[in-house]
C-alpha cells in the first residue's frame, strides 16, 4: 500500500497561513480555532486520497479526517467533509483538475457536529456536487432544518436504507447504523464501501490508536510538549520521546476523559503550582495544569492500543452502543459481509490494513458469549460508567441493554 504525502501543507510562509484561514471557526469554537493546516495522503494510487486537519479541546486534538474516491467514470466522491480553507479547496482542486469534478458529498453522521458544519460550506465551493445525508439529521439547542445550517437544499438527499437505489451503487455500497435514539439526541453513522479497492469508510464507529503521533499533529507540536509536562513548572525540550508521551496522554484524555492512571489534584494545589509555572500566559492557561500522571500510564495507554487493533472507543461501548446492542451488531454483520483490505476513518489512524473478522471482533463487547465481553480494564471505564451512571439517573438517557445472547461467530 502506497500512501504519499503531499508537501503543499509544510511551509510556514505568511501566505500560506492565510491558506489556512477558516472564518465559521466560532461556529465549533475548538482548537486549533482560525487556522488549520491540510494534509493530503494519497492512500490507494489514483483511486483514494485523505486530507486531514486538527481538532482538540483543552490541547487535546486528534486528526479528523476527509476522504475523497476517484470514480470510474470521471469524477470524485467525498466522504465527511473538513473546513474548506483556501488551503484544502486547493488540493482537493488539484484532483479536480486530473480527475474531473466533486460530484458527490457525504455526510455519514448525525450527531457529529465537528464534521456537519463542514458540508454547507464545502458544499457551496462545488455548486455541481450533490449532497447525501445520514438519516435522522438534528441540531440542539433547536432541531433546524437543513437548509437553515447552510445545507443547499435543491442538491441535498437523504440516504435510503436501499443503498442499490443510490447514484453511486455500481462503484459503492453503504450500511446505516441508526438513528440510534438516546433521548438527548441521536446517533447513527453510514459506512461506505468502495468495490473497487475493497476500502470500508468509517466515522466514528472503530478506530486504531497509534504509538506515535500523527503528521497532522506533528505539523503543531505544541499541545504534544503541553501534555508531555508532568507537573505546571515542567519545561519540556521537543524530541521525539516528548512528542511521543505527549500523543500517549492525548489518546488516555479523548476516549477515557479521566482513566486509572490519572490524578487530578485539588485546586488548592493546582492554583499553588500554577504560580511556580514559568510560562503564565494565556497560551498556557496561565500555569493551570490540573494534572498528575500515575507512573502506570503507559500500560494504561499498552492496554487501550492493544498493539493497533481495531476499537470502539470507550465513550461508545460505555454510553451509546450498549443502549442498543441487537440493532448495533445487526449493522457489523452487514459490514462485516464486505470483503475488506483496509478501513479508512475519520480519526485517529488511517488507513488500516484489516479484515471483515477484524472489523466484527471490535463489537465483541456486544456479545454476552464473546471470549472477550470486556477487552478495556474496569478501572479505566470507572469515570465513563460515573457519567453513565448519572445519565440513567437523571432520565437523560436510556439504561443500557442486555448484551445480545446469540453465540459470537468463529471466524
Amino acid at each position: 500500500m502506497t500512501v504519499n504525502v503531499s508537501p503543499a501543507s509544510h511551509s510556514a510562509t505568511p501566505l500560506k497561513k492565510q491558506e489556512w484561514s477558516w472564518p465559521y471557526w466560532f461556529l465549533v469554537p475548538i482548537y486549533p480555532y482560525n487556522q488549520k493546516r491540510t494534509l493530503r495522503q494519497e492512500i490507494v494510487p489514483g483511486w483514494i486520497w485523505t486530507f486531514e486537519q486538527l481538532q482538540g479541546i483543552f490541547y487535546v486534538v486528534v486528526p479528523i479526517r476527509m476522504t475523497v474516491v476517484r470514480l470510474q467514470r470521471g469524477g470524485l466522491l467525498v466522504y465527511a467533509p473538513v473546513a474548506p480553507t483556501p488551503e484544502c479547496l486547493r488540493l482537493v482542486n488539484e484532483l479536480v483538475e486530473g480527475y474531473g469534478e466533486v460530484k458527490y458529498i457525504i455526510l455519514p453522521t448525525i450527531s457529529g457536529l465537528e464534521h456537519k458544519v463542514f458540508v454547507g460550506p464545502f458544499a457551496r465551493s462545488f455548486p455541481h456536487a450533490q449532497v447525501y445525508t445520514a438519516p435522522g439529521q438534528w441540531s440542539f439547542p433547536l432541531n433546524l432544518p437543513l437548509s437553515w445550517l447552510g445545507f443547499p437544499p435543491e442538491r441535498t438527499h437523504v440516504l435510503t436504507g436501499d443503498s442499490s437505489q443510490a447514484p453511486f451503487y455500481e462503484e459503492f455500497d453503504y450500511q446505516i447504523l441508526g438513528p440510534l435514539d438516546l433521548r438527548l439526541g441521536l446517533f447513527g453513522e453510514v459506512a461506505f464501501f468502495h468495490r473497487q479497492t475493497q476500502t470500508v469508510l468509517v466515522t466514528d464507529s472503530v478506530v486504531s490508536i497509534p504509538d506515535d503521533p500523527p503528521a497532522i499533529v506533528q505539523l503543531d507540536p505544541y499541545p504534544l510538549l503541553f501534555h508531555a509536562k508532568d507537573n505546571a513548572s515542567d519545561s519540556v525540550v521537543d524530541t521525539p520521546d516528548t512528542r511521543r508521551r505527549g500523543w500517549q496522554r492525548i489518546c488516555l484524555f479523548a476516549l477515557y476523559f479521566q482513566s486509572s492512571s490519572l490524578h487530578i489534584p485539588d485546586w488548592k494545589k493546582v492554583l499553588g503550582d500554577a504560580m511556580q509555572s514559568p510560562s503564565r500566559q494565556a497560551k498556557d492557561y496561565f500555569g493551570v495544569y490540573p494534572f498528575q500522571w500515575r507512573s502506570s500510564w503507559p500500560q494504561t495507554f499498552a492496554s487501550l492500543r492493544g498493539e493497533g487493533r481495531l476499537i470502539v472507543a470507550p465513550i461508545l461501548q460505555e454510553l451509546i452502543l450498549n443502549r442498543y446492542p441487537a440493532e448495533t451488531l445487526a449493522w457489523v454483520d452487514k459490514v462485516a459481509s464486505w470483503t475488506i483490505e483496509r478501513l479508512i476513518s475519520c480519526h485517529f489512524a488511517a488507513p488500516l490494513a484489516t479484515s471483515s473478522s477484524q472489523f466484527r471482533q471490535a463489537f465483541a463487547f456486544l456479545h454476552y458469549s464473546s471470549p472477550v465481553t470486556q477487552p478495556l480494564p474496569q478501572d479505566d471505564l470507572r469515570t465513563l460508567q460515573r457519567i453513565d451512571r448519572l445519565l440513567v439517573r437523571f432520565w437523560i438517557t436510556p439504561d443500557k441493554a442486555p448484551l445480545t445472547q446469540e453465540s459470537f461467530p468463529q471466524e
